[in-house]
């Protein structure tokens, strides 16, 4: 029989949920910024133990890929719009192009209307994912071609950029389709080998 799930005050767990995805997170960001391997299972611990307002929402390794697959058909729609609605409210984006931490949906939309000019399309090159109660990670690199926005003539050229990227999702009801939301987006330049 599974042991009943965590409960606690919702605004204690939010904040308690907050706190260790940001430890998570910028732990996971100082490592891949130096090379470290990835701790999986002191990460996996850190997202797991943050106490849940509500019982763990069920979610599979393939359910998280196909968050990452919905995230980029946002972006092939073009609409800065429909990209930020898929981050929490007090979600933290650390942009691939940008120096700027962009920590409010204005910013995080304002990112993507630069961003989506130039046709991005993402693939994932290698990924780990955790799983957590009410949380996921989603990391490793992936390559955006991307359109020259210079490119006035319609010539097409374009590049291929690769980078690191982290996403750390989490679940909150009533919180739009699947009440699976980015919770922290790192993505930085591949540094070259």
């Amino acid at each position: 029989m599974p042991p009943p799930p965590r409960t606690c005050s919702a605004a204690a767990a939010a904040a308690l949920r907050r706190l260790g995805l940001r430890l998570a997170a910028l732990t996971l960001g100082l490592q891949m910024l130096l090379g470290a391997a990835l701790p999986v299972a002191a990460l996996a611990e850190a997202l797991v133990e943050a106490p849940a307002a509500t019982a763990c929402a069920p979610i599979s390794e393939r359910q998280v890929a196909a968050l990452f697959e919905r995230w980029n058909q946002a972006l092939a729609s073009g609409d800065p719009d429909q990209v930020a609605s898929l981050y929490s409210d007090d979600a933290l984006l650390l942009p691939t192009l940008s120096a700027e931490p962009r920590r409010t949906h204005a910013a995080i939309r304002d990112y993507f209307s630069d961003f989506l000019a130039r046709a991005p399309r993402g693939r994932i090159d290698s990924r780990m994912i955790q799983l957590g109660c009410n949380s996921a990670l989603d990391a490793g690199t992936y390559s955006f071609r991307l359109r020259d926005p210079a490119d006035s003539d319609g010539a097409g050229r374009e590049q291929w950029v690769k980078a690191r990227y982290s996403f750390v999702y989490t679940f909150s009801p009533g919180a739009g389709p699947g009440g699976w939301r980015i919770q922290h987006h790192h993505s930085s330049l591949q540094p070259p080998a």
